[in-house]
């Protein structure tokens, strides 16, 4: 270890004068010497006092060493262009795909909220009468509805006639309790339009003992729209159901109906079932269907499928098309066709 030398002398001996402390390091400390540069570091009052602090060797880095690529420097500045507009030209289709899913969520609400008003008081307090050409057209867009998706399918199903009325009634209230408002209005051999009459005309104060008004009221069925659609719709991953938008597997629980619909357009979509809320129907804003109906599944895994759907009445052809599909995206259909009770059950309720 280093020891220390210190000599001072007293104030009135001058023989003696204060000499500047050094250090004596021993042979592996060699590299430790105070010299008069560096006793300027030791403090005021220790130096005064005759003390040496020994200080801390300053360590110096190495500089950091620049590499530089072999590729010349335009070159280097070329990539890093073609980098920046590949970004870009992502960044910009990415920004018009929303938009356009925005676009049409917003034009899909703007169409149901015209339709809505078209049923109120608005419409009908105009001075000038609807013509026959434009109360055709107006019957045409509503059948376009139920319709939508035909065109790409042929074997598809329409909304069954007697929930019509449902998905033409811009609140969707529940067809089956519009029906028996619907059956008093045709007796009634009224010249109003059966919405307004309903709602504001004559039959405004109509309260049935089989559909109170509150029911009718209450019950309106959900109709998605392509940006909540999103939300239902499943794909197959290694023979499982899985939800596409949050990757998690199709499970459904007991004690609950879990409902299908297989779109036009090969898209799945799956959810549970609630009466006079969200029905099949609800999927596809009461569009054409390739298939619909129930299923039981576990954690991924089909388990039972049946094609029941009071709102479209699939055929057996419906219920094979939705096999096949099953088939073709490798779904694991081991537990389903082990169940001979399952197919037949189907087979029977397609040919009712």
């Amino acid at each position: 270890m280093e020891k220390v030398i210190v000599r001072s002398g007293e104030k009135d001996d001058s023989q003696f004068p204060i000499k500047e402390p050094k250090l004596e390091a021993s042979d592996s400390f060699k590299h430790l010497a105070f010299d008069q540069g560096n006793a300027n570091s030791v403090p005021s009052n220790d130096k005064a006092n005759g003390i040496v602090i020994p200080v801390k060797p300053t360590i110096k880095l190495p500089k950091p060493v620049i590499m530089f690529s072999p590729r010349p420097l335009s070159e280097l500045d070329a990539a890093a262009t073609k980098l920046q507009k590949v970004y870009r030209g992502y960044r910009t289709r990415r920004n018009l795909a929303d938009c356009a899913v925005v676009v049409e969520e917003l034009w899909w609400k703007t169409l149901d909220s015209a339709a809505l008003r078209r049923c109120s008081v608005s419409f009908y307090e105009i001075e000038k009468h609807e013509t026959v050409i434009s109360k055709w057209a107006r019957a045409k867009t509503r059948a376009a509805k139920v319709g939508k998706g035909l065109s790409k399918d042929e074997k598809a199903q329409k909304l069954a006639l007697q929930h019509w009325l449902e998905a033409i009634d811009p609140r969707h209230r529940y067809g089956h309790n519009l029906h028996f408002y619907y059956d008093v209005w045709s007796a009634s051999k009224s010249s109003q339009p059966f919405f307004y009459w309903l709602d504001i005309g004559d039959g405004k104060e109509l309260n049935l003992k089989k559909c109170p008004r509150t029911n009718l009221q209450r019950q309106c069925i959900k109709y998605l729209g392509p940006k909540e659609r999103e939300a239902f719709e499943v794909i197959v991953e290694n023979g499982k159901l899985v939800y596409k938008q949050s990757g998690m597997p199709v499970h459904t629980t007991e004690g609950s109906k879990w409902i299908f619909v297989l779109s036009t357009t090969r898209s799945l979509y799956v959810g549970k079932k609630k009466k006079g809320v969200f029905q099949h129907s609800s999927f596809l804003s009461g569009g054409a269907t390739t298939a619909a109906g129930r299923l039981v599944a576990s954690h991924g895994f089909l388990e039972a499928v049946w094609p029941y759907s009071g709102h479209y009445l699939p055929t057996e052809d419906n219920f094979k098309e939705f096999i096949i599909f099953l088939e073709e995206h490798n779904v694991d259909l081991t537990n389903v066709k082990d169940s001979a009770y399952i197919l037949i059950s189907g087979a029977e309720m397609c040919s009712r």
